[in-house]
């Protein structure tokens, strides 16, 4: 097939959704499929406001309509919400073309997270109106589907996630700085950005070392609140898979993730999960890998004391290849008539 993947979060962006769609997609050419992404660098754009790292793309009217038509895909998949996503669901609803969403992030709380003036029934609206055409809605859990459902939007198919299983594996090399670090090490892994919830994380009062991977606007604020805590910044590949080896405890604090792609990349190898009981890690863990609780210092305690060859076996689990056939099967192939039309 020749499928258009339109996205505003791409490269050099560092988050789940942006992993989801690089994995997905090489999955999809190793299957001899001829893709198209339609993303951010291919435009003029802007910083986003409030989160300067991440560029909003400013395509001149018509240009996304151009480049699909020059590309005549067999099914068009939109993303996410942004000016881009936007553009491409004006093209296609325009010429009567079905298309597919997705479903990345708890949108309405992680505006209402970063701008505290606007209230999530408001983004909610946004929401709906947004993905009401789709023909389908992928969403990676069950209760994202019912969620979404329950605002109006019943059309969700399931599309889980994947592990580079031959990377984040329990057997390779641990970081030698965060084991040498007093123990019981725990650590955070993603976006250091207010909707993350890391402060929640840092302010627990459990014995041992605390790391934080990554970066984003949040970081210096927290390390100047946090002093004590480890920030070594973003990590990739062999070093971030050393990094989770090292660690005794993978700490979630998030509540607007949809899955939290994390967490199974820490379970992979090896390192069980403390989360709070919300969307995402109540999908995700279950008891012999995982400990929620609204207490995080609770559930940090409890989830040390897990078997970490049971969380490396259930984080192998997770496929990239398994995920792409998922998001194959819930394409919406577009009419031959119609494309030519278009």
């Amino acid at each position: 097939m020749r499928i258009a993947i339109v996205t505003d979060a791409w490269s050099p962006q560092v988050n789940g959704v942006v992993r989801t769609l690089q994995s997905v997609a090489a999955e999809l050419r190793s299957m001899g499929h001829d893709l198209s992404i339609v993303s951010p660098d291919l435009y003029a754009s802007v910083p986003c406001p409030t989160y300067p790292e991440i560029r909003l793309a400013l395509p001149r009217p018509g240009e996304v309509g151009r480049t699909l038509a020059a590309f005549q895909p067999d099914a068009v998949h939109i993303a996410t919400e942004g000016p881009l996503g936007l553009s491409a669901r004006r093209w296609c609803l325009s010429r009567g073309l079905p298309f597919t969403t997705a479903y990345h992030t708890q949108f309405p709380e992680y505006v209402a997270a970063r701008i505290r003036a606007v209230s999530p029934e408001l983004v909610w609206r946004y929401v709906r109106w947004f993905h009401a055409p789709s023909a389908a809605i992928l969403a990676s859990t069950p209760s994202v589907a019912r969620a979404l459902a329950a605002h109006g939007l019943p059309q969700s198919r399931h599309w889980g996630r994947g592990v580079d299983t031959g990377l984040f594996r329990p057997d390779g090399p641990c970081d030698a700085f965060v084991r040498a670090l007093p123990g019981p090490v725990q650590l955070y892994a993603g976006r250091v950005a207010v909707e993350k919830n890391i402060a929640a994380f840092l302010a627990t009062d459990i014995a041992g070392s605390k790391v934080v991977v990554g970066d984003g606007p949040a970081r210096a604020a927290l390390a100047a609140e946090y002093p004590q805590v480890h920030f070594l910044g973003a990590k990739f590949g062999e070093d971030l898979a050393a990094i989770y080896r090292a660690a005794d405890v993978f700490v979630f604090p998030s509540r607007t993730d949809t899955f939290g792609l994390v967490m199974i990349e820490a379970l992979a190898c090896g390192t069980p999960v403390a989360a709070l009981p919300v969307q995402g890690p109540l999908d995700v863990l279950n008891p012999e890998v995982g400990v929620m609780d609204e207490a995080l210092d609770q559930a940090i305690a409890k989830a040390l004391t897990l078997d970490r060859g049971t969380c490396a076996a259930y984080g192998q689990s997770f496929t990239w290849r398994a995920s792409a056939e998922q998001f194959l099967a819930a394409l919406a192939p577009i009419d031959q008539s119609l494309r030519a039309a278009a």
